[in-house]
């Protein structure tokens, strides 16, 4: 009897549990869902950004697509492909919109890893990974 209690406070405690800052794999069967499957506008996730250039400027990104340094892009574990986020640099408050495009980052405690044009936007090329805000913001087309 004290089990199935116990179990059921955890699972009414985990439902009023805030939204996780995803810091592992990506759930299984979020890596091709189109960006119309974001069900809100609005999300906001919080932590570490970092950024990617020269090494893999030219290569295929998890979306198909060729990854381009210059092009305001970035690669997020479970966003879909074709989410358009603004991502705050929590030191200095610059912000840049970019769109998700790729898987990762693979490095513990990162949550999105930025093309070098949108971390340079930012200010994040000089200071290394930084706190960031991200939030999700509507499609281009408005829907």
């Amino acid at each position: 009897m004290r089990c199935r209690a116990a179990a059921a406070a955890a699972l009414i405690i985990a439902g009023c549990a805030p939204a996780p800052v995803y810091l592992g794999a990506p759930p299984s069967g979020t890596e091709d869902r189109p960006a119309a499957a974001v069900p809100h506008h609005g999300r906001i996730f919080a932590g570490i950004a970092s950024y990617y250039g020269k090494e893999f400027h030219g290569r295929t990104t998890a979306s198909g697509e060729p990854f381009d340094m210059n092009a305001l892009t970035a690669a997020h574990r479970t966003l879909p492909f074709g989410t358009v986020v603004r991502v705050t640099n929590d030191r200095n408050k610059r912000s840049v919109t970019v769109r998700i495009n790729d898987r990762g980052p693979f490095i513990a405690g990162r949550i999105i890893d930025l093309s070098y044009a949108a971390a340079r936007s930012i200010g994040l090329l000089s200071i290394g990974p930084v706190s960031v805000e991200i939030i999700t913001l509507p499609p281009v087309d408005g829907k």
